[in-house]
């Protein structure tokens, strides 16, 4: 088994992004999507890397620009470019004959859902995760006062504040998040979907998943609700749970 340490990996536009293939010789690669403004250390890529050394399974995890230890500064990217950093990073690191089941973690759903259309011939499954798809403009302008959206249109960047966390919003982030909708469009392939969600996420709403299982209406799709799970949905029990799904999309394949 080909296990190595991380490495970048350079895009089109010389960014550098930080990933760890895990090439274990298989015709499976399972591939980990984080959030906004998280990485590919969290107990679920750990946790799923883990899963997936164990039964010999390729994995593929990575950190967008601006994320974690990848170049580039976080106000300059949005959901067009990191969509297309990981349609690279997969194309170069595990090539077109290998079938594909994608992990989408909260954001990491919306990109990886971008990308059913580039890898549909070798996409075999999807697992979503608090997915968020479309949140930029549903969570956050939508919500915000006139005053934050003036801040925004007039400096081009608004620092949110949210628990402990502060997210600068640019402008250019939230106006590239409409040219990605994808909650508008049918996706017909007829793959199983099994989508998590806690009872108890405070940060994005249940309907975001029921959206995702409206629009794959061809796919063998399921909503597992996690009670009094919350959006990181990273307890040992969660985790236990997502890799079982995992299991069973591996050996229906």
């Amino acid at each position: 088994m080909n296990y190595k340490r991380s490495k970048y990996f350079l895009t089109t536009t010389k960014r550098k992004i930080k990933h760890l293939y895990l090439n274990a010789k298989s015709q499976i690669a399972v591939v980990f999507f984080h959030g906004f403004m998280s990485d590919m250390i969290g107990n679920k890529p750990r946790t799923i890397q883990k899963f997936c050394r164990k039964r010999k399974i390729n994995f593929l995890k990575f950190e967008y620009s601006g994320h974690g230890k990848s170049n580039g500064e976080f106000i300059e990217g949005n959901i067009s470019k990191w969509t297309n950093e990981a349609k690279q990073l997969i194309r170069s690191k595990v090539g077109k004959d290998k079938n594909l089941i994608f992990i989408g973690s909260s954001m990491g759903s919306w990109i990886a859902l971008n990308l059913f259309a580039s890898f549909k011939k070798q996409l075999k499954g999807f697992i979503g995760i608090a997915s968020a798809p479309e949140f930029l403009e549903e969570l956050m302008w939508k919500k915000f006062n006139n005053q934050i959206k003036k801040i925004i249109i007039e400096n081009k960047i608004y620092h949110l504040e949210h628990g402990e966390f502060i997210y600068p919003i640019t402008k250019q982030l939230i106006f590239d998040g409409r040219k990605n909708k994808v909650l508008n469009s049918k996706i017909n392939l007829k793959i199983p979907i099994v989508l998590f969600h806690g009872t108890k996420d405070k940060v994005v709403p249940l309907k975001f998943s029921k959206k995702i299982f409206k629009i794959c209406k061809k796919s063998k799709r399921k909503i597992i609700k996690i009670k009094n799970g919350d959006h990181s949905l990273s307890r040992k029990s969660d985790l236990k749970k997502i890799c079982n799904e995992l299991n069973s999309l591996i050996l229906n394949i």
